[in-house]
């Protein structure tokens, strides 16, 4: 099954000269092992990269939900994980909370 995408910055995200994000993680209780309030750093690390790059947003909006972009990424774009190496299929991702967190347009 194909996702009809629109001609939009897909190329932007895909394109080699963007610079690797960097980030923080801040933990405000010690007792808090939670990332920012995502369950694990597989989870945050995916729902960063999607909330963060416009051209990867923009496919996930087309796609409408976490399989189907994983799905698509892979298809259509060869890609199966992040740029900072987590698989977009790692069984750690929680699917459920991206599809309520980050899919909740």
């Amino acid at each position: 099954m194909s996702v009809p995408l629109k001609q939009v910055s897909i190329t932007f995200f895909f394109s080699s000269s963007i610079k690797q994000m960097t980030s923080s993680t801040y933990q405000g209780n010690a007792l808090d092992i939670s990332y920012n309030g995502w369950e694990n750093y597989e989870t945050w690390n995916v729902a960063l990269w999607i909330n963060n790059e416009e051209g990867l947003y923009l496919l996930a909006q087309e796609c409408g939900d976490y399989e189907t972009l994983v799905k698509c990424l892979y298809d259509e774009y060869g890609v199966n994980e992040t740029k900072d190496g987590v698989k977009y299929n790692d069984p750690k991702v929680n699917v459920v909370q991206l599809n309520s967190e980050v899919f909740d347009f």
